[in-house]
């Protein structure tokens, strides 16, 4: 679902700036699910502003306002006004995990091949 801005006034948000934007929107996530934040890809193509924090993850045991952390990498001032659509919100199942702490881990073809290791083909 679109989140949308919830301002009285325009906020401004000069190139290089983070701005938490309100959205007046509290909800109660259900234990088990998760609610992620994502940006929205028009916003970041044609206006270079994204989120901070890239998905944001909103727990089951919160209950304040939804806040957006918006960043502006674009060279221009971008005009957020109420009602504006500012990010996504997708609701998800989280498993709990138990760990385990072990001396090896099993191994794999890749093994430890870090960033970039697997190419772009």
């Amino acid at each position: 679902m679109d989140i949308r801005a919830c301002l009285d006034d325009p906020v401004f948000l000069k190139p290089g700036e983070i701005r938490l934007i309100p959205t007046g929107l509290a909800i109660s996530v259900p234990k088990g699910y998760e609610v992620q934040i994502r940006p929205r890809s028009g916003l970041a193509l044609n206006n270079g502003v994204g989120l901070v924090n890239s998905p944001g993850t909103i727990d089951s045991d919160y209950r304040g306002e939804v806040g957006i952390a918006l960043i502006n990498w674009g060279p221009e001032p971008f005009a957020i006004r109420r009602g504006d659509r500012v990010a996504q919100m997708v609701i998800s199942r989280v498993y709990a995990a138990d760990f385990v702490e072990v001396d090896d881990l099993d191994p794999t073809l890749r093994g430890q091949g870090g960033l970039g290791h697997t190419g772009i083909k």
